[in-house]
């Protein structure tokens, strides 16, 4: 391995009690003060070449995401289309029911008193608190807290 007594740009005698990896031999101290932008540039571009190469090779090796897949069960009140054309070809005895004959919930706000000082506006179904003010009294009366009939 090379080991230089003399600094390549000076010309002064080269004394290191210890040696590095990340010191250059080449240089004395205040030589190698000098040329350090110029010894990590090359040292930077080729980390910088390796993260991109990385990062392109992971893109392209990147499957493809799949199809998104929603499965409901027969019964579920989303399918309200396809149980309301069974129903209304369904026998004779039996009441035939359509998406407009299904029974609604009354839905109210909360009401309770917030740090604001205004009620609380979330929708709770019945006459109950939402789950952050759940024990509190309502500010508003019941009449004024339903929504929807």
């Amino acid at each position: 391995m090379y080991k230089p007594n003399f600094c390549c740009e000076c010309g002064n005698k080269l004394i290191r009690l210890r040696r590095h990896f990340w010191a250059s031999r080449r240089f004395c101290r205040v030589c190698a003060h000098r040329f350090r932008r110029e010894r990590f540039i090359p040292l930077l571009l080729f980390s910088l070449a390796l993260i991109t190469s990385g990062y392109l090779l992971g893109h392209t090796r990147q499957a493809a995401t799949p199809p998104l897949v929603i499965e409901r069960r027969s019964d579920s009140p989303l399918n309200n289309s396809e149980s309301a054309a069974r129903q209304l070809t369904s026998t004779p005895g039996t009441p035939a029911t359509s998406p407009s004959n299904t029974i609604e919930a009354d839905i109210y706000i909360c009401g309770a008193r917030t740090k604001k000082g205004t009620p609380c506006s979330r929708r709770v179904h019945g006459p109950v608190r939402c789950w952050q003010h759940k024990g509190m009294p309502a500010m508003l009366p019941q009449e004024k807290l339903r929504i929807k009939d």
